[in-house]
């Protein structure tokens, strides 16, 4: 299932040229456009799906085998001192486009990457009822 008006589906489906690291029959995996780091590519699930929450089971099950053999391959070939995989859910945590897609940043020391927050306190982020409530609806 794709969207029509969605330009990952577009891409992940070939309707759009794109530096292809990877295919299969569920994924692509791109060069992004706008790069972190040296090599950051994204990959991107050929189902439709906007974020996490409606990714399929068997989708969710693979997406992390294939950033696996990115993160090898590139490790390998780039000699990058380490990795980010991260993907990104809804407006508030940083998602622009509304196509489920994984990023793959290799890592230089000394880079400009910035992925970091500031730790806090978690016993004043969660109380143990609302703990209990995550439990129980998993």
């Amino acid at each position: 299932m794709t969207d029509s008006n969605c330009i990952f589906c577009k891409i992940a489906n070939g309707e759009i040229p794109s530096k292809t690291l990877y295919e299969d029959d569920s994924f692509r995996v791109i060069l992004d456009i706008s790069p972190a780091s040296k090599g950051h590519a994204i990959i991107l699930v050929k189902n439709h799906a906007e974020n996490i929450y409606n990714l399929s089971d068997e989708d969710a099950g693979k997406i992390y085998v294939v950033a696996k053999k990115v993160a090898i391959a590139m490790q390998k070939v780039l000699k990058c001192d380490g990795m980010n995989i991260l993907q990104n859910n809804g407006e508030a945590a940083g998602q622009t486009v509304f196509h489920l897609h994984m990023h793959v940043i290799p890592r230089y020391n000394g880079d400009k990457v910035q992925i970091k927050w500031t730790p806090q306190d978690a016993a004043e982020q969660i109380s143990e009822e609302v703990a209990k409530e995550i439990r129980e609806t998993i």
